[in-house]
């Protein structure tokens, strides 16, 4: 295996070493702690650059500190965020990895596939991270699935492909349990109870289900006024007030999520032909965005104001989530970075010498 270089936060894996004390401190900041200051002094803390391929999509366990990739190298790795470590690399030639999201086991992921899509394909795989085996195959899908959400409370889980169709699964069946055909690029999203899905189809439009009669249809529908830009991604706030919207044209908006009402929203820097993801805090006051200047932002919801924007160091982050129970968030592109607190008047994360300047310089290029 080749083994990730840290390029700004040198972590060493046989022994304790100060970088390596100061960001497990850093990681292990309250989140009642969270403010303005706090999000303000945010900065790289590790650095893995060694995928072959740009990031297609990460996630965070919700109980165990583990994070998940899955790029175009066909590589899907496991990260202990607690010390900035990779725990393990799986390879994927035949089928690719995609989109991708933890099962409730911290060992057990959902991944889709990149490679050889029709109505035969195994669209989905269920694998074990542990024994490195496919535990089950779903197919079904005719087309790339761009959106995949785990239920918080049971085996279900949901998928969104651009053959215009949802559909929803459970891990211990193969078949599929119940398909939604819609219009446009289907976006979807279980809120943090598992009570509630939101699908985003064409036009903009937000559509609400409850997740034991999806089959009724929509119990409410959104618009987003005046934008009719595809929904690229949706999120839930932790507690479920408010949802979290990114769109197509670069314009992310915080609706209330009972309502439907434009709580604020945000214009970014265009990324064409790419699509940039938004995520909430925790506390949900507050939302980090990248932007298609290379740029990310963050900013309190509460008053509708940025509190502040970094240089990425790595491009157009195209993959961003903050974990949900460490002050910390990560943001990728080919390249994947841990931001965590710094309140030092000396950033951890500056470079120590010309020649990790150079390299941190080369990010950008």
């Amino acid at each position: 295996m080749v083994v990730p270089t840290l390029l700004l936060c040198l972590i060493s894996s046989s022994q304790p070493s100060s970088t390596a004390f100061l960001f497990k401190t850093r990681v292990a900041m309250s989140l009642t702690e969270l403010d303005d200051q706090t999000v303000r002094s945010m900065s790289i803390g590790a650095v893995f650059s060694d995928f072959g391929g740009k990031i297609n999509s990460l996630d965070f366990h919700r109980k165990d500190d583990l994070l998940i990739t899955a790029s175009e190298d066909d590589s899907v790795r496991l990260f202990d965020i607690a010390t900035a470590k990779i725990l393990k690399t799986t390879y994927h030639k035949k089928h690719g990895a995609d989109r991708i999201c933890f099962t409730h086991h911290p060992s057990s992921v959902i991944c889709s596939s990149r490679y050889n899509l029709d109505s035969n394909a195994e669209s989905l795989r269920y694998l074990s991270m542990y024994d490195n085996r496919c535990l089950r195959y779903f197919k079904g899908h005719k087309e790339r699935v761009v959106s995949l959400c785990m239920s918080p409370i049971n085996d279900s889980f949901m998928s969104g492909s651009l053959d215009h169709t949802v559909r929803i699964w459970d891990l211990r069946v193969n078949a599929c349990q119940g398909i939604l055909r819609l219009r446009g690029r289907p976006t979807v999203a279980y809120d943090q109870q598992g009570l509630v899905f939101a699908v985003a189809m064409e036009g903009g439009a937000i559509k609400l289900f409850d997740s034991r009669s999806y089959d009724k249809g929509p119990f409410d529908t959104f618009l987003v006024g005046g934008d009719m830009a595809e929904v690229c991604d949706i999120k839930f706030s932790n507690d479920g007030k408010s949802m979290l919207l990114t769109t197509t044209n670069n314009n992310v908006y915080v609706l209330d999520a009972y309502a439907g009402e434009k709580r604020c929203g945000f214009s970014l820097e265009p990324s064409p032909n790419t699509t940039i993801e938004a995520t909430f805090t925790p506390d949900g006051q507050y939302v980090v965005s990248g932007s298609g200047d290379g740029t990310l932002h963050a900013w309190n919801i509460n008053m509708r104001t940025e509190v502040s924007s970094w240089n990425s160091h790595i491009g157009v982050a195209t993959c961003l989530k903050w974990a949900p129970r460490r002050v910390m968030f990560v943001a990728a592109s080919s390249v994947l970075t841990f931001w965590i607190p710094n309140d030092d008047s000396k950033s951890i994360a500056a470079p120590a010498s010309a020649d990790a300047q150079a390299q941190s310089e080369q990010f950008t290029q």
